[in-house]
Protein backbone atom coordinates (compact mmCIF):
# COMPACT_ATOMS: atom_id res chain seq x y z
CA UNK A 1 0.00 0.00 0.00
CA UNK A 2 3.03 2.58 0.32
CA UNK A 3 4.15 1.72 -2.38
CA UNK A 4 0.94 2.47 -4.06
CA UNK A 5 0.69 5.71 -2.46
CA UNK A 6 3.87 6.96 -3.58
CA UNK A 7 3.06 6.34 -6.81
CA UNK A 8 0.19 7.94 -6.82
CA UNK A 9 2.40 11.51 -6.08
CA UNK A 10 2.26 13.50 -8.99
CA UNK A 11 5.71 14.47 -8.05
CA UNK A 12 7.01 11.24 -8.36
CA UNK A 13 9.86 10.93 -11.35
CA UNK A 14 7.34 8.18 -12.96
CA UNK A 15 4.40 9.96 -12.77
CA UNK A 16 6.40 13.16 -14.59
CA UNK A 17 7.24 10.96 -17.44
CA UNK A 18 4.05 9.84 -17.71
CA UNK A 19 2.49 13.02 -18.14
CA UNK A 20 5.36 14.11 -20.51
CA UNK A 21 4.56 11.16 -22.81
CA UNK A 22 0.77 12.67 -22.21
CA UNK A 23 1.52 15.86 -23.18
CA UNK A 24 4.07 15.87 -26.22
CA UNK A 25 3.60 12.09 -27.16
CA UNK A 26 7.04 10.68 -29.04
CA UNK A 27 8.26 14.04 -29.18
CA UNK A 28 8.53 13.97 -24.99
CA UNK A 29 10.40 10.62 -24.71
CA UNK A 30 13.78 12.28 -24.97
CA UNK A 31 12.58 14.29 -21.37
CA UNK A 32 10.53 11.09 -20.57
CA UNK A 33 13.96 9.44 -20.48
CA UNK A 34 15.80 11.48 -18.76
CA UNK A 35 13.47 11.77 -15.90
CA UNK A 36 13.53 7.79 -15.60
CA UNK A 37 17.96 7.66 -15.64
CA UNK A 38 18.03 10.48 -13.27
CA UNK A 39 15.50 8.57 -10.72
CA UNK A 40 17.36 5.29 -11.42
CA UNK A 41 20.76 6.89 -10.78
CA UNK A 42 20.12 8.25 -7.71
CA UNK A 43 18.59 5.04 -6.31
CA UNK A 44 21.94 3.50 -7.56
CA UNK A 45 23.88 5.57 -5.61
CA UNK A 46 21.81 5.66 -2.53
CA UNK A 47 21.86 1.30 -3.12
CA UNK A 48 26.40 2.04 -3.54
CA UNK A 49 26.17 3.89 -0.23
CA UNK A 50 23.82 1.75 1.50
CA UNK A 51 21.98 4.53 2.58
CA UNK A 52 19.44 6.67 1.87
CA UNK A 53 19.98 10.38 1.47
CA UNK A 54 20.41 11.52 4.81
CA UNK A 55 19.77 8.61 6.32
CA UNK A 56 22.02 8.09 9.72
CA UNK A 57 23.08 4.21 9.87
CA UNK A 58 26.12 1.90 10.56
CA UNK A 59 26.34 0.57 7.40
CA UNK A 60 27.15 3.99 5.25
CA UNK A 61 30.13 3.04 3.09
CA UNK A 62 30.35 6.77 1.84
CA UNK A 63 28.39 10.08 1.41
CA UNK A 64 26.69 11.73 -1.56
CA UNK A 65 28.05 14.79 -3.32
CA UNK A 66 26.01 16.48 -5.95
CA UNK A 67 25.87 15.81 -9.75
CA UNK A 68 27.23 16.59 -12.68
CA UNK A 69 26.36 17.40 -15.55
CA UNK A 70 26.43 14.65 -18.88
CA UNK A 71 25.14 15.26 -22.39
CA UNK A 72 24.42 11.55 -24.31
CA UNK A 73 23.47 11.17 -27.91
CA UNK A 74 21.08 8.26 -27.62
CA UNK A 75 17.95 7.60 -30.47
CA UNK A 76 16.06 10.83 -29.27
CA UNK A 77 18.42 12.99 -29.77
CA UNK A 78 21.28 14.71 -27.48
CA UNK A 79 20.18 14.68 -23.56
CA UNK A 80 21.75 15.87 -20.95
CA UNK A 81 21.25 13.35 -17.57
CA UNK A 82 22.14 14.56 -14.06
CA UNK A 83 25.31 11.95 -13.21
CA UNK A 84 25.34 11.22 -9.44
CA UNK A 85 28.67 11.89 -7.56
CA UNK A 86 29.81 10.80 -4.19
CA UNK A 87 32.75 12.05 -2.30
CA UNK A 88 35.29 9.46 -2.61
CA UNK A 89 35.25 9.06 -5.91
CA UNK A 90 34.94 5.31 -7.81
CA UNK A 91 30.66 5.29 -8.44
CA UNK A 92 29.22 5.32 -12.05
CA UNK A 93 25.58 5.08 -12.33
CA UNK A 94 25.20 1.48 -14.56
CA UNK A 95 22.37 3.41 -16.60
CA UNK A 96 25.29 5.39 -17.95
CA UNK A 97 27.26 3.12 -19.43
CA UNK A 98 31.40 4.24 -20.02
CA UNK A 99 32.57 3.08 -23.66
CA UNK A 100 29.26 5.06 -25.77
CA UNK A 101 31.77 7.22 -27.63
CA UNK A 102 34.60 4.92 -28.14
CA UNK A 103 32.34 2.39 -29.44
CA UNK A 104 30.36 5.10 -31.86
CA UNK A 105 33.84 5.82 -33.20
CA UNK A 106 35.21 2.57 -33.57
CA UNK A 107 32.19 1.50 -35.51
CA UNK A 108 32.54 4.69 -37.73
CA UNK A 109 36.16 4.19 -38.31
CA UNK A 110 34.93 0.79 -39.77
CA UNK A 111 32.53 2.17 -41.83
CA UNK A 112 34.87 4.75 -43.62
CA UNK A 113 37.10 2.09 -44.18
CA UNK A 114 33.80 0.30 -46.27
CA UNK A 115 32.93 3.59 -48.12
CA UNK A 116 36.47 4.21 -48.84
CA UNK A 117 36.80 0.54 -50.54
CA UNK A 118 38.90 -0.93 -47.57
CA UNK A 119 36.22 -3.35 -47.48
CA UNK A 120 38.59 -6.53 -46.31
CA UNK A 121 36.52 -9.43 -44.82
CA UNK A 122 37.76 -8.56 -41.18
CA UNK A 123 35.77 -4.84 -42.17
CA UNK A 124 32.61 -6.68 -43.69
CA UNK A 125 32.19 -9.53 -40.70
CA UNK A 126 32.18 -6.79 -37.99
CA UNK A 127 30.35 -4.37 -39.96
CA UNK A 128 27.87 -7.89 -40.58
CA UNK A 129 27.35 -7.95 -36.58
CA UNK A 130 26.66 -4.00 -36.56
CA UNK A 131 24.13 -3.59 -39.10
CA UNK A 132 23.46 -7.08 -39.65
CA UNK A 133 24.14 -9.25 -42.64
CA UNK A 134 22.67 -6.77 -45.50
CA UNK A 135 25.77 -4.21 -44.95
CA UNK A 136 24.29 -0.85 -46.10
CA UNK A 137 26.18 2.04 -45.22
CA UNK A 138 26.29 5.70 -46.88
CA UNK A 139 28.68 8.41 -46.84
CA UNK A 140 25.62 10.14 -45.84
CA UNK A 141 24.94 8.50 -42.63
CA UNK A 142 28.47 8.57 -41.53
CA UNK A 143 28.62 12.11 -42.13
CA UNK A 144 25.81 12.38 -40.11
CA UNK A 145 27.12 10.20 -37.41
CA UNK A 146 30.67 11.44 -37.15
CA UNK A 147 29.73 15.34 -37.61
CA UNK A 148 27.14 14.51 -33.61
CA UNK A 149 30.24 12.93 -32.41
CA UNK A 150 32.85 14.85 -33.35
CA UNK A 151 30.92 18.31 -31.68
CA UNK A 152 31.60 16.52 -28.25
CA UNK A 153 34.67 15.24 -28.82
CA UNK A 154 36.08 18.72 -30.18
CA UNK A 155 34.71 20.47 -26.82
CA UNK A 156 36.40 18.26 -25.06
CA UNK A 157 39.89 18.47 -26.42
CA UNK A 158 39.30 22.28 -26.01
CA UNK A 159 38.02 22.33 -22.63
CA UNK A 160 39.34 24.77 -20.35
CA UNK A 161 42.30 23.47 -18.34
CA UNK A 162 43.78 24.74 -14.74
CA UNK A 163 46.70 23.90 -12.42
CA UNK A 164 48.58 20.76 -13.11
CA UNK A 165 51.63 20.66 -11.25
CA UNK A 166 52.86 17.28 -12.64
CA UNK A 167 52.53 16.26 -16.31
CA UNK A 168 53.02 13.41 -18.46
CA UNK A 169 53.96 13.14 -21.91
CA UNK A 170 54.50 10.39 -24.39
CA UNK A 171 53.42 9.58 -28.13
CA UNK A 172 52.59 6.33 -29.95
CA UNK A 173 52.34 5.44 -33.50
CA UNK A 174 48.81 4.42 -35.68
CA UNK A 175 48.82 3.05 -39.38
CA UNK A 176 46.22 6.34 -41.11
CA UNK A 177 46.01 6.44 -44.97
CA UNK A 178 46.84 10.45 -46.09
CA UNK A 179 47.47 11.36 -49.72
CA UNK A 180 46.78 7.83 -50.83
CA UNK A 181 49.38 6.52 -49.43
CA UNK A 182 49.73 4.77 -45.67
CA UNK A 183 51.63 6.34 -43.04
CA UNK A 184 52.52 6.44 -39.21
CA UNK A 185 50.77 8.68 -37.36
CA UNK A 186 52.12 9.92 -34.45
CA UNK A 187 49.35 10.04 -31.31
CA UNK A 188 50.69 12.95 -29.21
CA UNK A 189 48.72 12.33 -25.77
CA UNK A 190 49.38 14.37 -22.19
CA UNK A 191 48.21 13.57 -19.06
CA UNK A 192 48.69 14.87 -15.55
CA UNK A 193 48.48 15.12 -11.68
CA UNK A 194 45.63 18.72 -10.82
CA UNK A 195 46.28 20.44 -7.70
CA UNK A 196 43.72 18.23 -6.42
CA UNK A 197 45.85 15.13 -6.64
CA UNK A 198 43.27 13.74 -9.31
CA UNK A 199 44.76 11.85 -12.35
CA UNK A 200 43.21 13.99 -15.44
CA UNK A 201 44.43 13.52 -19.44
CA UNK A 202 45.27 17.18 -20.65
CA UNK A 203 45.14 16.52 -24.04
CA UNK A 204 45.98 14.75 -27.50
CA UNK A 205 46.53 15.30 -31.21
CA UNK A 206 47.40 13.36 -34.26
CA UNK A 207 50.18 14.69 -36.09
CA UNK A 208 52.91 13.38 -38.66
CA UNK A 209 55.75 12.81 -36.69
CA UNK A 210 56.66 13.54 -33.18
CA UNK A 211 59.29 16.22 -34.78
CA UNK A 212 59.81 19.41 -32.54
CA UNK A 213 57.46 21.75 -34.60
CA UNK A 214 54.66 18.81 -33.85
CA UNK A 215 55.03 18.53 -30.29
CA UNK A 216 55.42 22.49 -29.66
CA UNK A 217 52.26 23.68 -31.43
CA UNK A 218 51.03 20.56 -28.92
CA UNK A 219 52.05 21.35 -25.95
CA UNK A 220 51.01 25.27 -26.95
CA UNK A 221 47.53 24.46 -27.29
CA UNK A 222 47.72 22.87 -23.77
CA UNK A 223 48.90 26.56 -22.65
CA UNK A 224 46.25 28.17 -24.36
CA UNK A 225 43.66 26.26 -22.48
CA UNK A 226 44.56 27.41 -19.45
CA UNK A 227 47.55 24.65 -18.34
CA UNK A 228 49.65 26.55 -15.62
CA UNK A 229 51.19 25.95 -12.06
CA UNK A 230 53.25 22.95 -14.09
CA UNK A 231 55.98 22.08 -11.42
CA UNK A 232 57.51 18.53 -13.14
CA UNK A 233 57.64 16.78 -16.21
CA UNK A 234 57.95 13.42 -17.05
CA UNK A 235 58.29 11.32 -20.60
CA UNK A 236 61.11 9.34 -22.57
CA UNK A 237 64.19 11.10 -24.09
CA UNK A 238 63.10 11.73 -27.51
CA UNK A 239 64.75 14.74 -29.66
CA UNK A 240 61.71 16.54 -30.65
CA UNK A 241 59.95 16.31 -27.26
CA UNK A 242 63.11 17.16 -25.77
CA UNK A 243 63.57 20.66 -27.61
CA UNK A 244 59.97 21.67 -27.84
CA UNK A 245 59.76 21.20 -23.58
CA UNK A 246 62.66 23.20 -23.19
CA UNK A 247 61.05 26.27 -25.44
CA UNK A 248 57.64 25.86 -23.88
CA UNK A 249 58.59 25.20 -20.23
CA UNK A 250 61.61 26.55 -19.99
CA UNK A 251 62.96 25.98 -16.19
CA UNK A 252 60.47 23.26 -15.82
CA UNK A 253 62.57 19.84 -13.79
CA UNK A 254 62.31 17.39 -15.97
CA UNK A 255 62.17 13.65 -14.98
CA UNK A 256 63.76 10.99 -17.89
CA UNK A 257 61.97 7.79 -17.64
CA UNK A 258 63.03 5.62 -15.13
CA UNK A 259 61.96 2.10 -16.28
CA UNK A 260 63.58 3.35 -20.14
CA UNK A 261 66.92 4.39 -18.98
CA UNK A 262 67.06 1.43 -17.04
CA UNK A 263 65.87 -0.58 -20.46
CA UNK A 264 68.11 1.60 -22.42
CA UNK A 265 71.13 0.49 -20.21
CA UNK A 266 71.03 -3.32 -21.11
CA UNK A 267 72.08 -2.11 -24.93
CA UNK A 268 75.60 -1.34 -23.62
CA UNK A 269 76.04 -4.47 -21.55
CA UNK A 270 77.42 -7.25 -24.13
CA UNK A 271 77.82 -10.04 -21.87
CA UNK A 272 74.16 -11.63 -21.20
CA UNK A 273 75.24 -13.10 -17.32
CA UNK A 274 76.05 -9.19 -16.33
CA UNK A 275 72.52 -7.81 -17.32
CA UNK A 276 70.92 -8.77 -14.16
CA UNK A 277 74.01 -7.38 -11.76
CA UNK A 278 74.22 -4.58 -14.10
CA UNK A 279 70.04 -3.72 -13.55
CA UNK A 280 70.21 -4.17 -9.76
CA UNK A 281 73.05 -1.70 -9.62
CA UNK A 282 70.56 0.91 -11.27
CA UNK A 283 67.65 -0.10 -9.59
CA UNK A 284 69.45 0.63 -6.36
CA UNK A 285 70.50 3.95 -7.84
CA UNK A 286 66.83 5.20 -8.52
CA UNK A 287 65.68 3.30 -4.85
CA UNK A 288 68.06 5.75 -3.26
CA UNK A 289 66.93 7.75 -0.68
CA UNK A 290 67.12 11.01 -2.25
CA UNK A 291 69.97 12.83 -4.73
CA UNK A 292 73.19 12.56 -3.03
CA UNK A 293 73.00 9.09 -2.17
CA UNK A 294 71.97 8.57 -5.84
CA UNK A 295 75.08 10.52 -6.88
CA UNK A 296 77.27 8.61 -4.56
CA UNK A 297 75.94 4.76 -5.94
CA UNK A 298 76.34 6.47 -9.45
CA UNK A 299 79.97 7.16 -8.99
CA UNK A 300 80.93 3.95 -7.14
CA UNK A 301 79.05 2.06 -10.32
CA UNK A 302 80.94 4.34 -12.60
CA UNK A 303 84.05 2.99 -11.33
CA UNK A 304 83.38 -0.97 -11.95
CA UNK A 305 81.86 -0.15 -15.25
CA UNK A 306 84.63 1.43 -16.39
CA UNK A 307 86.57 -1.66 -16.15
CA UNK A 308 84.09 -4.42 -17.10
CA UNK A 309 81.65 -2.49 -19.03
CA UNK A 310 83.48 1.06 -20.39
CA UNK A 311 80.41 1.83 -22.70
CA UNK A 312 78.12 1.92 -20.55
CA UNK A 313 79.95 3.71 -18.08
CA UNK A 314 80.29 6.41 -20.54
CA UNK A 315 76.55 6.46 -21.54
CA UNK A 316 75.73 6.08 -17.54
CA UNK A 317 77.54 9.02 -16.53
CA UNK A 318 75.60 11.49 -18.39
CA UNK A 319 72.39 9.84 -18.70
CA UNK A 320 71.47 7.99 -15.39
CA UNK A 321 71.28 11.72 -13.84
CA UNK A 322 68.19 13.16 -15.99
CA UNK A 323 66.10 10.21 -13.98
CA UNK A 324 66.93 12.18 -10.90
CA UNK A 325 64.57 14.77 -11.05
CA UNK A 326 62.08 12.78 -8.72
CA UNK A 327 64.33 13.05 -5.84
CA UNK A 328 62.89 16.97 -5.49
CA UNK A 329 59.55 15.65 -5.49
CA UNK A 330 57.96 14.77 -1.68
CA UNK A 331 58.53 11.31 -1.23
CA UNK A 332 54.84 9.85 -1.08
CA UNK A 333 55.08 10.82 -4.85
CA UNK A 334 58.26 9.64 -6.13
CA UNK A 335 57.17 6.29 -6.99
CA UNK A 336 54.07 7.20 -9.15
CA UNK A 337 55.95 9.88 -10.90
CA UNK A 338 59.43 8.44 -11.94
CA UNK A 339 58.30 6.83 -14.86
CA UNK A 340 55.99 7.41 -17.56
CA UNK A 341 54.22 3.61 -16.52
CA UNK A 342 50.75 5.29 -15.79
CA UNK A 343 50.70 6.86 -19.78
CA UNK A 344 52.49 3.60 -21.21
CA UNK A 345 49.37 1.66 -19.53
CA UNK A 346 47.56 3.96 -21.16
CA UNK A 347 48.54 3.81 -24.69
CA UNK A 348 49.23 -0.63 -24.57
CA UNK A 349 44.69 0.28 -24.00
CA UNK A 350 44.92 2.61 -26.80
CA UNK A 351 46.25 -0.05 -28.69
CA UNK A 352 44.27 -2.93 -27.54
CA UNK A 353 40.84 -1.01 -28.74
CA UNK A 354 42.64 0.33 -32.07
CA UNK A 355 43.98 -2.23 -33.66
CA UNK A 356 40.53 -3.69 -34.53
CA UNK A 357 40.28 -1.34 -36.87
CA UNK A 358 44.30 -2.16 -38.06
CA UNK A 359 44.30 0.88 -40.74
CA UNK A 360 42.42 4.13 -40.33
CA UNK A 361 41.15 5.71 -43.28
CA UNK A 362 42.04 9.48 -42.25
CA UNK A 363 43.97 11.32 -39.33
CA UNK A 364 40.09 12.59 -38.64
CA UNK A 365 39.00 9.08 -38.12
CA UNK A 366 42.45 8.10 -35.76
CA UNK A 367 41.78 11.34 -33.60
CA UNK A 368 38.14 10.81 -33.15
CA UNK A 369 38.52 6.87 -31.61
CA UNK A 370 41.63 7.79 -29.69
CA UNK A 371 39.57 10.97 -28.47
CA UNK A 372 36.84 9.15 -27.66
CA UNK A 373 38.50 6.51 -25.44
CA UNK A 374 41.07 9.33 -23.68
CA UNK A 375 37.48 10.88 -22.76
CA UNK A 376 36.63 8.32 -21.17
CA UNK A 377 39.59 7.21 -19.16
CA UNK A 378 39.34 10.92 -18.02
CA UNK A 379 36.14 10.69 -16.30
CA UNK A 380 37.13 7.78 -14.70
CA UNK A 381 39.92 9.88 -13.47
CA UNK A 382 38.27 12.50 -12.56
CA UNK A 383 35.26 10.54 -10.49
CA UNK A 384 37.79 8.32 -8.56
CA UNK A 385 39.94 8.42 -5.54
CA UNK A 386 42.50 11.09 -5.30
CA UNK A 387 45.59 9.87 -7.27
CA UNK A 388 48.24 11.65 -4.91
CA UNK A 389 47.94 14.10 -1.78
CA UNK A 390 48.98 17.39 -3.01
CA UNK A 391 48.12 18.74 -0.18
CA UNK A 392 51.01 18.69 3.18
Amino acid sequence: MAQRTQLDDSSHPLHEAYACLLANGLDGAGEALRILVNEASRIERAQHLQATPYERCAQRVDYANGYKDKTVLTRMGEVTFEVPQVRSGGFYPSALERGSRSERAMNLALAEMYVQGVSTRKVIEVLQKLVGPEVSISSTQISRCTALLDTGLHAWRTRPLDETPYVILDARYERVREAGRVVDCAVLVAIGVTASGHRRVLGVSVALSEAEVHWRAFLDSLIERGLRGVKFLASDDHAGLKAARKAMFPGVPWQRCQFHLQRNAQGYVSRLDQRTPVARQIRGIFNASDAIQAQRLLNAALKDWQVSHPQLAAWAENNLPEGFAVFDLPEAHRVRMRTTNGLERLNKELKRRTRVATLFPNPASCLRLVSALLAEQDEEWMTAKIYLPMKP
